[in-house]
């Protein structure tokens, strides 16, 4: 079970995320705040496996998110906001979050993306992904790297490895479909998907889904 404490001002949506959330066998909430410091003492106290932190909050979801990085390093973080301002999708991504999701996602996706944060992969809405191509990328612990522009030549050879059904399946990927829509649209199994995923990730030496996308993205803009 996967413990998850959620933190925003508002208290509506934090309700509607204890409900979507709930919908997981595997989840469960197990605090809720209001303020950057209620996250700060609650994910000291409580020590949750993921902290879903707003950013506009008393006293700063930056703030917030760099105090308990700080204190904390092993606990995961997602950003779950309204805004797609590239510079603070790359400030969080500096600051350590593991994950960068937009408020008004469904409950199926938000669900997908905590489950990504929780087994140690980062995850980053992909509407926010050509964001981070063009500005930077994240490590294992979620912090911005300079993007390294790799030739044309280099990202086909990586794409080469795959084989048709992987490519197909990381083209549906790349256009933001979870891996139960990717299975239904590919007909196969959920759990091929996930196989599959985890040769391609192998294969283009990358570390979650969003970084394969860019790499497809990468060579499709090449050609």
């Amino acid at each position: 079970m996967t413990r998850i404490l959620i933190v925003d001002d508002h208290p509506i949506f934090r309700q509607g995320l204890f409900m979507a959330l709930s919908e997981a066998g595997d989840l469960c909430v197990c605090g809720e705040g209001s303020s950057a410091q209620e996250a700060v003492d609650l994910a000291r106290e409580l020590r949750p496996d993921i902290v879903l932190l707003d950013l506009s909050m008393p006293g700063g979801g930056f703030a917030a998110l760099e105090t308990i990085r700080a204190s904390q390093p092993e606990l995961r973080i997602a950003v779950l906001t309204a805004s797609e301002d590239s510079e603070d999708v790359l400030r969080a991504l500096k600051l350590g979050a593991h994950g960068y999701v937009l408020k008004g996602v469904g409950g199926r996706a938000l669900i997908d993306a905590v489950r990504d944060v929780a087994r140690g992969a980062g995850h980053v809405s992909p509407t926010l992904a050509a964001e981070i191509l063009s500005a930077g990328r994240m490590d294992d612990g979620g912090v911005e790297q300079p993007v390294r522009q790799e030739p044309g030549s280099v990202v086909e050879h990586l794409l080469s490895k795959l084989t048709p059904r992987e490519t197909q399946v990381l083209r549906l990927v790349a256009t933001g479909f979870s891996n139960k829509e990717v299975a239904r649209q590919a007909d196969m199994q959920e759990k091929t998907v996930k196989h599959h995923m985890t040769r391609i990730l192998q294969k283009l030496n990358v570390r979650n889904r969003t970084e394969a996308a860019l790499v497809l993205r990468s060579a499709e803009e090449a050609s």
